[in-house]
């Protein structure tokens, strides 16, 4: 097996043992490490311990959570690879949802600055999203992604079999993600989805949705790996949406990622009407679209200046300045537009009016 020095081989494989086999043998034995979290490694990781077991892959488990998206975890994390002999040869197998992915990831990249690992995401947002991409990361200072790195992972394996057993919350989260696919880059894509049944799953008919998706992710990514250009697309409804999400923690009401980027979609295609002509019609017609699924985040105009503090501290901004990826029309990007205060509180009354 050919390790892959600058992009992620994505495989589309529902035999995780058969997949994994040839990553596992190329490296020198007792060298492979896995990284799981207690929900999957009770649901899933430890059907597979035998296996895991006969190749002499020792196995660490972490919390389950986004709180524990955090410095610690990741030094339990090289601590665990420090006392098991890991060297700059080794391989990491990461298996769980973005929270784990992102964190054993940003372990793994910094652990004797950067060893390989693989990626086995367990859930809809980490196959479309969060696995894909090499960017990793923990939290950090009440802020979400604070500290990371920009790191392909040697191989992603996406297997739809493991998202038979999260709740539906969890997959229109994911969703979430793959309708912003659908809007900056695939009119196509935004078409399947919006005819996908997310009450009745056909998981066959889900494997390839998820394939579209991780494509328009892959376009980007591999024009721009380190984000100094159109790669900002992928931004998208996350400016907004991460300064939800931040806010619901500080007020101790947490919400799913893809609820909060749904939520910011809501506001930043609002700002596309404003600022780049996205036609009105269709701001109504995904409004509505998008609080069908995801119902809606209550503000008050006491939050709009937390809100608006928390988007400035996103990480593609500029001298100051708070730049969104808007859209001009469905599959039509406009990186680093510029919004002035009074337009983004607007944006937000807007969004609080609905």
């Amino acid at each position: 097996m050919e390790k892959s020095k600058i992009y992620s081989k994505i495989i589309y494989n529902r035999q995780i043992e058969k997949e994994l086999l040839p990553w596992i043998e190329n490296y020198p034995a007792g060298k492979v490490f896995l990284a799981t979290e207690e929900t999957v490694n009770r649901i899933w990781v430890s059907k597979y311990n035998t296996f895991f077991e006969s190749h002499g892959i020792k196995k660490i488990v972490i919390a389950a959570g986004e709180n524990n998206k955090k410095m610690e975890s990741a030094a339990m994390i090289w601590e665990f690879l420090s006392k098991n002999g890991g060297d700059r040869k080794s391989l990491l197998i990461n298996i769980g949802g973005g929270m784990l992915t992102d964190l054993a990831g940003f372990a793994g990249t910094t652990f004797k600055r950067g060893i390989d690992f693989l990626n086995v995401p367990t859930t809809l947002l980490s196959q479309v999203d969060a696995s894909v991409g090499g960017k990793t990361g923990i939290n950090f200072s009440g802020l979400k992604n604070e500290v990371g790195t920009f790191k392909e992972p040697v191989a992603v394996i996406i297997n739809t079999d493991f998202l038979k057993t999260i709740d539906k919350e969890n997959f229109i989260s994911g969703f979430a993600e793959m309708i912003k696919h659908g809007l900056i880059k695939s009119p196509e894509h935004l078409k399947e989805l919006k005819e996908f049944n997310i009450e009745n799953i056909d998981y066959d008919i889900l494997q390839e949705v998820i394939r579209h998706s991780v494509n328009v992710k892959e376009y980007f990514v591999r024009n721009d790996l380190t984000e100094n250009n159109i790669r900002k697309a992928l931004n998208f409804g996350h400016t907004a949406g991460h300064a939800f999400e931040s806010l619901a923690m500080r007020q101790n009401r947490p919400i799913l990622h893809g609820f909060a980027v749904a939520y910011g979609m809501i506001l930043e295609i609002d700002l596309s009407v404003k600022i780049c002509g996205f036609p009105e019609k269709k701001l109504n017609e995904f409004t509505r679209w998008l609080l069908n699924i995801y119902g809606k985040f209550e503000i008050s105009t006491i939050d709009f200046e937390q809100l608006y503090e928390l988007m400035t501290h996103d990480k593609k901004n500029e001298a100051g300045r708070i730049n969104f990826t808007l859209l001009s029309e469905t599959g039509k990007i406009e990186i680093n537009q510029n919004c002035e205060k009074e337009m983004i509180l607007k944006a937000l009354e807007y969004y609080r009016k609905l």
